[in-house]
């Protein structure tokens, strides 16, 4: 099978056909040249109000367009525009099927560029390919314009809120993630971490779509909750068990760091040094060698010790399956805390109080709600982030973390280049 042939066969461009392909020495590189021409009786497409239109005459000067390599040889489709007389627009230039505007990438080049900026670096993919960093973030941006034009957003029962920290400084973005079985995704990204950015959020989301969610995760920020509260209230809201135990986790490290102190100025020995990720792990989790060393510290009569095991009886809250019974176990809990003495732990149960209708949704919903999948999406949304050593803009931001994240969807094409 010739190379014609093949060309044809995996782009079949509407009223285009492939005329013939040509090897082309040059001073940089050897290319391929593959020439254009439209199928006989073929009437151009009018690029400003996309009619039919009569062709007007063809210009001496072909143009260029960078298609997909092949074996890493450059190949390029070469056609003479037609001008088209357009009795609604004027004189225009006619519309290709194989290109957007005055772009010199073909679509099927631009998608191309933009899949493989989903597993290598931006950087990385300019070199490879040879072409400039701006034409990869033109093919992702342009990627990602069209997957938010003709993603679905019905059907979205549950989300789950977080801000992730951008730059050095306090300054953060909230994203909203769509947490349902089987459809796990970032919907929404916003600067900052305000009352105002989540409402943005809803007013995207729209009142019927919003009437609709059944589930919402967050953590404990104060002007997430106001929001969800309001623009949310039939939703079921769910303070999960990762922030309320990472809560817990840095009140005994407050303790622990605050006691290590302590026992150095009195000169009595460092038992606790080298402690932190012994009192943090859970039992389960940890080697033989550091049971052994817990086992030992554990004899002493230390706030942190109390510490770890009001954090340890905590975990059976979770075990509980009524919500009713839950919550006699967290009352009791929050009591016994505050009698404890210790400051960490007593503005813990004092948080757990306060939010105690939000802490019990969570056997509400069954467990079936987790910010844990809210953690992974943030995991992997620093991971990009720092592959590609930090963005200047947020249009640059959000566009990397929409193609990577959104599960967007693709336009359907003859041939997937890969």
């Amino acid at each position: 099978m010739q190379l014609k042939t093949i060309l044809n066969r995996v782009t079949n461009y509407k009223s285009f056909v492939v005329e013939k392909v040509k090897w082309v020495e040059n001073s940089e590189e050897p290319a391929l040249e593959v020439e254009m021409r439209p199928r006989a009786n073929g009437r151009p497409i009018c690029s400003g109000c996309g009619e039919t239109r009569p062709g007007y005459d063809r210009a001496e000067t072909p143009r260029r367009f960078e298609f997909v390599p092949l074996w890493m040889i450059p190949v390029a489709l070469v056609y003479r525009m037609r001008r088209v007389a357009c009795p609604t627009c004027g004189v225009k230039v006619e519309r290709v099927p194989w290109a957007e505007g005055k772009s010199p990438l073909t679509t099927e080049y631009k998608w191309f560029l933009a899949r493989w900026a989903r597993r290598m670096c931006w950087k990385d993919v300019s070199e490879t390919f040879r072409v400039s960093w701006d034409r990869v973030y033109d093919a992702v941006k342009e990627a990602v314009s069209w997957g938010l034009e003709h993603r679905d957003l019905e059907g979205i029962e549950a989300v789950g809120v977080d801000e992730v920290q951008w730059h050095k400084g306090h300054k953060y973005q909230t994203v909203v993630y769509q947490l349902d079985e089987g459809r796990k995704r970032l919907l929404w990204i916003g600067r900052d971490r305000k009352a105002k950015t989540l409402l943005r959020f809803f007013r995207f989301l729209g009142k019927d779509r919003t009437s609709r969610l059944q589930f919402i995760c967050s953590d404990m920020w104060q002007a997430y909750l106001k929001v969800i509260a309001k623009k949310a209230p039939q939703a079921v809201h769910v303070l999960d068990r990762f922030h309320i135990m990472q809560r817990m986790g840095k009140a005994l490290d407050k303790v622990r760091a605050a006691e290590v102190k302590q026992l150095q100025a009195d000169g009595y020995e460092p038992v606790l040094k080298g402690a932190r990720w012994l009192l943090l792990k859970r039992p389960e989790n940890q080697t033989a060698k550091q049971a052994l060393k817990l086992k030992e510290i554990l004899q002493y009569n230390l706030k942190s010790v109390r510490s770890h095991l009001m954090k340890e009886d905590f975990q059976q809250f979770w075990e509980y399956t009524r919500p009713a019974w839950a919550g006699k176990f967290l009352d009791q809990w929050c009591t016994r805390a505050m009698r404890s003495r210790i400051d960490p732990m007593k503005k813990v149960a004092r948080m757990l109080r306060n939010k105690r209708e939000l802490v019990l949704n969570w056997f509400v919903a069954e467990g079936r709600l987790s910010s844990g999948i809210v953690e992974g999406f943030n995991n992997k949304l620093k991971l990009i982030t720092r592959k590609s050593y930090g963005f200047r803009t947020q249009t640059a931001y959000e566009t990397a973390l929409y193609h990577n994240l959104g599960a967007l969807p693709e336009p359907e094409t003859t041939h997937r280049f890969c």
